[in-house]
Formats: C-alpha cells, sequence, structure tokens
C-alpha cells in the first residue's frame, strides 16, 4: 500500500500531541516533516515541544520553524488552556536538537513538496500563517499539493470570540488565503468537538496502554477544553482522524468564508451550508460524526502503538 504523504503543520498544544502520535505511528501515511507556528503558545515554545514529542514517540522526523507571529496582527496565545510551556504535566524527555532544520517552514515545505514524486497533504492544526505564506510566496506549490485538511473554524459558535474558533481568530488573513486558493480544503471545527468527547474512563485506559498513552493521561489532566468528567474536546485529532479514518464523518461541500473586518466575528468561519449566497463550493466541512466510533478508533490507535524503544 502506497502511504499517503502528511506535511504536519502544528503548534503543540495538548491536543497537537494527541494528532501527531496517532500521525507518526500510522501505516497509512508518511510524515517526510514537521513545521511550527506560534498559536497555543510561543513559537519557541512549539517548537521545544515538537522537538521534545519525537524522542518519546522514538521517531525522527525533521522540524522546521515558521512564522512566530500573525500575518497583519499581533500574537494572541492559548496558554490559559493549554497550561504556561503548552504541554504542562509531564517530564519529557531532552528535546532533540539535531532535528531542527536550518531552514524556515516555508522553505521546508516548498523543498519538500516539490521533490515528492506525488501529491502531498497539508494538516495544519494551528493557525494557517506557514500554509499562507507558503502559497503567496510559491504559487507554483498548488500543483503538488493534494488537499489541506484543517482543524479550524466552526459552523456553529467560537470558543474565543463569539462566532470564531481560536486557530482562524489569530490569523483570519491567513485562513482566508487558504480558503480562497482554489485547493481542495477540509475544515475539521469545533462543531465536531461535542459529539466526540474522551472521558475520564478513555483517559486511565491510555495510561496503562504505553508511555505515549501515559504522556497523554498526564498532560490531558491539565488540557482545560472540558475535562474527565463532563468530556475533553480533543480538536486537533479530529483532523487526523478524517486522514485516517473518514468513514466515520458526516460532511458536506459547501462556501466557506473568513471574516477578517467585522467589529464583533473576526476570524468567523462562515460556512454557508444552506447555500444562502449561492458561492461556489470552496471546502468540505466536517458537519457529524460517529462519536463511539471516534472515541473507539482514538483510545485503539494510542493502545495499539509499537514503539521503538
Amino acid at each position: 500500500m502506497t502511504k499517503r504523504k502528511v506535511i504536519i503543520d502544528t503548534d503543540p498544544g495538548i491536543d497537537d500531541a494527541a494528532a501527531m502520535a496517532i500521525m507518526l505511528f500510522s501505516e497509512q501515511v508518511e510524515v517526510p516533516l514537521i513545521t511550527t507556528v506560534t498559536g497555543n503558545v510561543s513559537l519557541d515554545k512549539t517548537t521545544y515541544n515538537a522537538l521534545r514529542l519525537l524522542p518519546l514517540f522514538g521517531k525522527e522526523v525533521p522540524v522546521a520553524k515558521g512564522a512566530d507571529h500573525p500575518l497583519l496582527r499581533e500574537p494572541v496565545d492559548a496558554s490559559d488552556v493549554h497550561g504556561e510551556t503548552g504541554m504542562d504535566g509531564y517530564d519529557f524527555p531532552e528535546p532533540n536538537e539535531d532535528l531542527l532544520l536550518n531552514e524556515t517552514a516555508v522553505e521546508a515545505m516548498y523543498r519538500v513538496i516539490m521533490e515528492s514524486d506525488e501529491p502531498i497533504t497539508l494538516m495544519p492544526i494551528g493557525p494557517m500563517t506557514n500554509v499562507a505564506l507558503l502559497l503567496r510566496e510559491h504559487p507554483d506549490v498548488k500543483e503538488n499539493i493534494q488537499e489541506i485538511v484543517s482543524m479550524g473554524g466552526s459552523t456553529s459558535r467560537g470558543n474565543i470570540g463569539i462566532y470564531s474558533e481560536f486557530n482562524y481568530h489569530v490569523d483570519p488573513e491567513a485562513a482566508k488565503i487558504v480558503y480562497e486558493s482554489g485547493l481542495p480544503i477540509t475544515m475539521a471545527g469545533l462543531n465536531i468537538g461535542d459529539k466526540a468527547l474522551l472521558y475520564i474512563e478513555d483517559l486511565e485506559k491510555l495510561q496503562k496502554a504505553n508511555p505515549v498513552g501515559d504522556m497523554l493521561y498526564h498532560i490531558f489532566l491539565r488540557y482545560r477544553s472540558g475535562d474527565g468528567k463532563v468530556g475533553l474536546r480533543i480538536y486537533d485529532a479530529y483532523a487526523a482522524g478524517y486522514i485516517l479514518n473518514p468513514e466515520m464523518y458526516t460532511t458536506q461541500k459547501t462556501f466557506v468564508g473568513i471574516e477578517t473586518k467585522g467589529e464583533f466575528t473576526s476570524g468567523a468561519s462562515a460556512a454557508d451550508l444552506g447555500n444562502s449566497l449561492g458561492r461556489t463550493h470552496n471546502a468540505n466541512v466536517l458537519v457529524d460524526v460517529d462519536g463511539e466510533g471516534f472515541k473507539e478508533w482514538f483510545v485503539n490507535s494510542i493502545k495499539n502503538l509499537i514503539l521503538n524503544h
């Protein structure tokens, strides 16, 4: 079976760690590059977090440092949700600094995509600043991008503004560039989170499974997007789930516009599910999920990891 090539663009982040683990251990995909961006915490911290996750996973994947601020706005972080370091609550191994490339994220993405003998999927699970810069600086790269699967947006309410989800709120101009690029894009938004929750008993299964599960157990205890009793929303894993097991989801092709000017709605993803605007569809939106199926898939994915150390 030919493995699908996926570049992970990320701002680790607690739920990012879960999504990265699943993708890096999957036999369905090859991850040739990880790029980092400011988001949940600062760029230095997200890059440090990526580099200390990899030794725990026993993986050696090149990491490229990306944008340290949004295209036009001041940075906004989510340390109130993810903790000061972005991944509080676990004693990680020392980061593998040898994996950090001298190239910027945009340079590394462009090189890897253009050198690939098959189209590459991008999985941005943080603000899409790096992806927007890539498309702006190297428009020819579109020819070798299969799809963009983004964790971001919402078909309902937001988690930082009234209607805006954090990743798109941080850099709405970047999200707008990506959605207007003409590339195939799938939106895994907040609306899926309420229907696919993890509970304390699920976390306990992870803790007993292996070192990665133990790490996720401890950092999820610090996660402030719900808790083990009322249910945790592990947003970035929904994007990974779509790439690896899309049958869990119900999707709808629609027009998605990104609001950049609204006084009260900046960063909102206007998903026109009812086709009120009559605009050409530019996105594939996750509108529903088999919650029990997702939970079983997620827990089993972590329990069945085969570590090389």
